[in-house]
């Protein structure tokens, strides 16, 4: 059983108070992945929140760039993005497959025997995997699964994860195989970084139904539910979709639906499945 500490308050006070109940010293080169937000979407992880803990860290914020037509599919446009969102206020920023990638094996995948991932990934010793829970149009929600998967993979890297291994089939794959993709491109960060280099938070808070990639976000509709934080990134998401189903708030329901309606819990079944971490956790408050 692993685990998961939380906290209500969302607050860059209790982002660090929670980063410290989990015990651990992120060595070396710190990363800090967090998804930059697509410009027109307001929902992403705010700078004024993390700035805080980012700088405790003496991290840099990376992400990758993406594979949709957007202000994210160019570094020229996604730095631009970057420094509009206020990012580079706060730490230095990395766009790790600004300029190159390189492949990382899957060992024991359903669908992928190799991982695209930004090259710059092999400045890094550790990582604070810094996720936004909410909502997704494909994957059901987005949470650390999706951040370490999608999110590391570089632009070419996302489009095969997308294509279940083949990244012609960007947007046809079978649904729960890509699903199941992103859970193998989970286990090959954690294999190249080391497990016991990563560690996981995931913010509940502006809970839309849709990603922080997307331009035009639908506003929340549920209230914040608070912050998550693990050594265990399947126990993590697991514990955020639960909170989802026993939130008071009536208001859950859009967010429900579209977990349920993407099948969104099979990412979460398959990171299980490939030994990535435990769906039993206890809570502990923090």
């Amino acid at each position: 059983m692993s685990i998961v500490y939380f906290t209500k308050e969302i607050t860059p006070e209790s982002l660090i108070h929670i980063y410290e109940a989990l015990g651990v010293s992120l060595k070396g080169r710190v990363a800090v992945k967090i998804s930059t937000g697509e410009p027109g979407g307001h929902n992403f992880l705010q700078p004024a929140l993390i700035g805080r803990l980012v700088k405790k860290l003496n991290g840099t914020i990376v992400e990758c760039n993406t594979a949709y037509e957007g202000k994210r599919c160019s570094s020229a446009d996604h730095w631009q993005a970057i420094r509009n969102h206020g990012f580079l206020e706060i730490a230095p920023c990395d766009i790790m497959d600004e300029f190159e990638e390189f492949s990382i094996p899957v060992k024991g995948g359903k669908h992928l025997r190799e991982n695209f991932v930004g090259e710059h990934l092999k400045n890094y010793d550790s990582m604070l995997m810094l996720s936004h829970f909410k909502g997704h149009l494909m994957g059901g929600f987005g949470g650390a699964l999706k951040n370490m998967s999608i999110g590391v993979a570089s632009s070419h890297g996302k489009a095969n994860i997308h294509g279940a291994g083949d990244p012609a089939k960007l947007w046809t794959a079978d649904h729960d195989s890509f699903l199941e993709s992103m859970a193998d491109a989970d286990k090959s960060v954690m294999d190249y970084m080391g497990r016991e280099n990563i560690v996981y938070i995931n913010v509940a808070n502006r809970l839309s139904v849709d990603c922080d990639c997307d331009a035009n976000p639908h506003e929340p509709e549920m209230a914040d539910l608070g912050i998550f934080a693990s050594l265990d990134p399947v126990a993590l998401d697991q514990a955020c979709v639960d909170a989802v189903y026993a939130s008071p708030d009536k208001s859950k329901a859009a967010l429900i639906e579209r977990m349920e309606s993407r099948n969104g819990i099979h990412i979460v079944e398959t990171a299980k499945k490939l030994g990535l971490g435990s769906r039993t956790y206890e809570i502990k408050t923090i």
